[in-house]
């Protein structure tokens, strides 16, 4: 297939997926939301997956796209096996160009596209083909806002920001007309420690930080390691008698018993749910050091928010992620 074919083909697919853009007074429309992973290098990527998912599911997001920058086909492999499990066909970007990468932990994606059953065969179902076919990440941004309306789309970043740096460099004006915010997951703003998302594609972080045009929320280090999910839970309470594709990749990613850090889901659950669980910061400017470090100094006309929780936001936020998690998707009720 063409590569022109091919964007008609996504272009459809997109569209395919989207409810109406207008809800009622009862019922808020659903927010448009693109997701930005490193899917591979920490499990709460998945964990955060598996809530847009939900949230599909209850009406509350419209989920565009899933752009991977991590390195390596294992990675939208297991976008893909997510996809097909919990019944959503998303469209998928693969990283752009030689943005750098880095390799955190046990790459578990990469585990659970390998695994296999007792028969020697894929242990998970697949949907596509062979994702070596992908549209680049930045072709695919093009392609899916400059479809959508005007100010209606959410772009969550849960992983490195070289695909969006990319993007800026040609494409502020498309950015600045179709995206409402960014929300990030990336900052340290209670130590002097560079974090892992912001160091990992060190150039691109601080592109993005100084020239994006809407506004950046951040979910900082220190708040997603405020709020750690039981592990026991996704033992226990994912046992559902089928291979679970979050479920493994967690077993496989750390030795149990271990409680994950919530880093990705709490940006995801502020750009879908709002600020009424977290604290959020006075406007102001994020700046990223040439050493990866960030500071915030305080701006009224700043475009940049951080979240930060009280413990008692913190427990609050748990008891939601669990249920939320523990909760099977539509297709396996």
């Amino acid at each position: 297939m063409n590569l022109f074919l091919r964007f008609f083909a996504l272009a459809a697919a997109v569209l395919l997926l989207l409810p109406s853009c207008h809800g009622t007074p009862d019922t808020p429309a659903p927010v448009n939301i693109i997701f930005e992973t490193d899917m591979g290098n920490d499990i709460d990527d998945a964990m955060a997956l598996d809530m847009l998912y939900k949230w599909v599911e209850d009406g509350k997001v419209n989920l565009l796209a899933v752009m991977l920058n991590k390195e390596g086909s294992a990675p939208a492999e297991y976008i893909d096996i997510m996809n097909t499990f919990y019944g959503h066909p998303v469209p998928i970007g693969v990283r752009c160009g030689d943005a750098p990468a880095k390799t955190g932990g046990v790459n578990f994606a990469q585990v659970i596209s390998d695994m296999k059953d007792g028969a020697g065969q894929p242990l998970f179902a697949r949907s596509l083909p062979r994702c070596d076919t992908l549209p680049d990440a930045v072709s695919l941004y093009r392609q899916i806002l400059s479809e959508m309306p005007d100010k209606s789309v959410k772009i969550i970043s849960v992983g490195f920001l070289g695909n969006l740096g990319a993007l800026l460099e040609n494409d502020c004006e498309l950015i600045e007309k179709k995206v409402i915010s960014l929300t990030t997951m990336g900052g340290w703003f209670t130590a002097p420690n560079a974090e892992f998302n912001i160091s990992g594609d060190l150039d691109a972080s601080r592109k993005v930080f100084a020239g994006w045009p809407t506004e950046i929320v951040t979910s900082p280090f220190e708040v997603g390691a405020a709020i750690c999910y039981p592990g026991e839970s996704i033992e226990k309470d994912l046992d559902w008698g089928i291979p679970h594709p979050m479920r493994e990749g967690y077993l496989a990613y750390c030795p149990m018993p271990h409680d994950r850090p919530c880093w990705d889901l709490t940006a995801t659950l502020y750009a879908v749910e709002g600020a009424e669980w977290f604290t959020v910061s006075e406007p102001g400017i994020i700046d990223v050091s040439e050493d990866g470090l960030t500071t915030f100094t305080p701006q009224s006309d700043g475009r940049h928010r951080y979240l930060s929780v009280t413990p008692e936001q913190a427990e609050a936020i748990k008891a939601h992620f669990v249920e939320i998690i523990t909760r099977k998707p539509n297709n396996l009720q």
